[in-house]
């Protein structure tokens, strides 16, 4: 493994041959892998002026709350794994809550079965302030900065507040998402005013001033959290949602609290795979995966092969049928999350798999899930490693900006099952369950790498496919990030276009159902950690992600100025 995680030139792994678009970068006292070079900078700003880790992540967080809007906000839901340099580790739940007022037939939904399950009638529980849960984001990140990192809170919030008033230039990647969402973004005056300024969706190389934006994080920098759990700014984001006739109320926003949980942890060829436990499935349903596939010779197989393809889209349509019945919020649900883990369970199940033919696993109730997410990984050289996983659900959320404050809302109630009586179901106060998957692998109980990224139900396969890449396929961080992907629920086998054309043809001939896609899920960032101390990260093509590192240090002590210099 520590081959596997050593940067190096490329070379074609055994399989499907492929090149890397973008460069690792390496360096020996701090890493921060986002989606956005600006908040990538934002976090090395806090490592160089003597922050930590967790200090980096929350400015990186803010900052891309400003930059890449439609991925992350402070009116969201995440969930971040954190292994401390004093060895504590521990998931910090930020995930958004249903209403108070919410009910199990709140909405009406367009059909019984797939694909339209999800669907309900005008839209309700995506679009608009009826699709708004009660968020958390804000509240993890300044609990994570209280508790974990050194900076206070405006100097966190100083990249992100600097950004929001002088301007940034907008990307081709957030260019093509406003052009994607403008029909609804129109239809909402203060996000068409600022998306789509004289009725003209911004293109790449745009500036964007978010000015109400600067002064709503400049009111959270002076007031804290309680800001908006309770304060002024909460109080006008309620009277906007009630407006709407939505459900989000005050009382909503006092009561949320973050939940501290312990990770999930599960060994694959020596290795501990550690993850974030339900209301996720990301953690528990990546280690079942992998725990189907160590039995098998992976590499033998190779990589982007029919075998190899084959072999994961079994393994996760196991994985997505088990989530669909039995994974949800665990204050409401029975999660047997000991059973599904169990090498027994493993054993069981991979009876099921004709290495020869594509089966079906009862995949029960379809699960929603949005691509839209974004992803933070840091490390710092005192060993301080987190991985964060955080959204506004869909893409611009509930795409509505509550007036005058520059918030966008969240859609999370998308996520539940609209239909009564099922364990996705909507109740008050319910968390939602996402595939969010930030993931730390140790080797012999030293953190040896971090990595997460955004994609909704693809989330935890895309990481399952990265460690493969990795521990099986000895690829290089950026190889493992940037590799052709694959999905699948127990539906469509979606195949990256770089996947050959041979490939897809023998796929269908075991009874795939192969379609080809530009994509699977979305920009992964993550950091390789060295037993010698320095730090790789990558990011890959599928989004702007951007590694950044601190390198260098401060003077040798004793040094003085011109110690040798005849005075003149």
């Amino acid at each position: 493994m520590a081959g596997a995680l050593t940067p190096r030139d490329w070379r074609a792994v055994a399989g499907t041959p492929f090149e890397v678009q973008k460069r690792a970068v390496t360096a020996a006292r701090g890493m921060v892998v986002t989606n956005h070079p600006l908040a990538s900078a934002a976090g090395v700003e806090m490592l160089a002026g003597g922050g930590n880790a967790i200090d980096a992540a929350v400015a990186a967080l803010f900052a891309l709350s400003v930059v890449e809007p439609m991925m992350v906000g402070i009116f969201g839901a995440g969930h971040a794994q954190l292994r401390l340099a004093d060895g504590r580790h521990l998931v910090i739940d930020g995930y958004t809550t249903a209403p108070a007022a919410a009910r199990a037939d709140m909405y009406r939904p367009v059909s019984d079965r797939w694909p339209d399950y999800m669907d309900t009638h005008g839209r309700e529980n995506t679009v608009g302030v009826r699709a708004v849960g009660v968020p958390g984001t804000l509240a993890a990140w300044c609990e994570m900065l209280a508790r974990f990192g050194t900076m206070p809170l405006p100097a966190a919030m100083a990249p992100a507040i600097r950004h929001a008033e002088t301007g940034f230039q907008v990307t081709g990647y957030l260019a093509e998402c406003i052009e994607e969402a403008a029909s609804d973004l129109a239809a909402d005056p203060e996000s068409a005013r600022v998306f789509l300024p004289g009725g003209r969706a911004l293109r790449k190389g745009d500036r964007l001033v978010r000015g109400d934006y600067a002064r709503t994080l400049r009111t959270i920098a002076d007031d804290g959290p309680a800001a908006l759990y309770g304060g002024a700014l909460g109080r006008r984001i309620v009277e906007h949602i009630a407006r709407g006739g939505g459900y989000v109320a005050v009382d909503d926003l006092t009561r949320y609290r973050t939940i501290q949980r312990a990770p999930v942890v599960g060994r694959y060829r020596g290795l501990d795979v550690a993850g974030c436990p339900p209301p996720t499935g990301g953690g528990v349903h990546l280690i079942q995966m992998l725990k189907l596939l160590e039995a098998y010779d992976v590499r033998r197989l190779g990589f982007g092969t029919a075998d190899s393809i084959h072999l994961l889209a079994e393994a996760m349509k196991i994985a997505f049928a088990d989530r669909a019945a039995a994974t949800g919020d665990p204050d409401f649900v029975a999660v047997p999350v000991d059973r599904l883990l169990a090498a027994s369970y493993a054993a069981s199940r991979r009876g099921e798999i004709d290495p020869g033919k594509a089966r079906e696993f009862g995949a029960g109730v379809p699960v929603a899930g949005s691509p839209h997410t974004t992803h933070v990984s840091v490390a710092d050289a005192d060993g301080n490693v987190i991985a964060a996983t955080q959204t506004i659900h869909a893409l611009f959320g509930a795409r509505t900006m509550a007036p005058l404050t520059g918030v966008l809302l969240n859609n999370t109630m998308q996520i539940f099952d609209p239909h009564p009586g099922h364990a996705l179901s909507i109740a008050p106060g319910k968390r939602m369950t996402s595939s969010m998957a930030p993931t730390i692998v140790f080797d012999d109980g030293r953190p040896i790498l971090a990595l997460g990224l955004p994609g909704g139900v693809r989330i935890f396969t895309s990481v399952l496919q990265a460690l493969v890449n990795l521990i099986d396929h000895g690829m290089t961080l950026q190889e493992a990030v940037e590799a052709p992907r694959v999905w699948t629920q127990g539906q469509e086998l979606e195949v990256e276009d770089a996947v050959p054309e041979t490939v897809r043809a023998a796929l269908a001939a075991r009874g795939h159902r192969v379609v080809p896609v530009p994509h699977v899920a979305g920009g992964m960032a993550a950091i390789a950690l060295a037993a010698d101390g320095m730090l790789t990260g990558a990011a890959c093509w599928r989004a702007d992600g951007t590694p950044v590192g601190l390198g260098g240090g401060y003077a040798r002590a004793g040094i003085r100025f011109w110690p040798n210099a005849r005075r003149i």
